[in-house]
């Protein structure tokens, strides 16, 4: 990944950086990995995660 600082804006290219990793979910892997997750756990977590998006998906493909 790279960032470009333009007219010596420091300020402008972290929050770039930020938004990126954020995008990328890099901060959520971050506090998973904080602490050890039974696998029991984690597969719940995925399930759950999965029911979100697909709900997300429906709503928005649905016409109001």
């Amino acid at each position: 990944m790279e960032i470009h600082v333009v007219d010596n804006n420091v300020e402008k290219a972290i929050r770039v950086l930020k938004r990126k990793l954020q995008q990328e979910g890099l901060f959520r892997e971050m506090k998973q990995r904080k602490y050890y997750e039974k696998p029991s756990v984690k597969k719940k977590r995925k399930e759950k995660e999965a029911q979100r998006r697909l709900r997300k998906k429906l709503r928005i493909m649905k016409p109001e």
